[in-house]
């Protein structure tokens, strides 16, 4: 029984997972290539609220992991969305390449 209570002491409270969730979420989008600036601030107040964790301070590092959470999440949406409209922009270009091909065999 002593054993379970020193095991649930030292597990991080599910919100603190949660944001470590969310910033490798991120990373895994490459938010450090297209959304470095809230990616920062994610990993930032992630260190804050594991440090807050570890100072037995809970209240401020369930703020600091909901922070993180939702800042990792914006630059996972922002990387998505660079990614997306990249992929946009390249079909684009195709199409064009394709016409002008069909355009120049037409004139034949």
């Amino acid at each position: 029984m002593a054993a379970t209570a020193a095991h649930a002491q030292v597990a991080p409270p599910p919100e603190l997972q949660a944001a470590v969730q969310a910033v490798q979420r991120a990373d895994e989008a490459d938010a450090d290539q297209y959304a470095p600036e809230p990616l920062s601030v994610a990993r930032q107040a992630l260190a804050q609220a594991q440090a807050a964790q570890a100072g037995r301070d809970k209240k401020l590092a369930l703020d600091l992991a909901l922070r993180a959470a939702a800042d990792a999440d914006l630059a996972r949406a922002r990387s998505e969305e660079a990614t997306a409209n990249a992929q946009v922009q390249q079909r684009r270009a195709e199409i064009a390449d394709l016409q002008r091909t069909l355009g120049m065999e037409g004139g034949r």
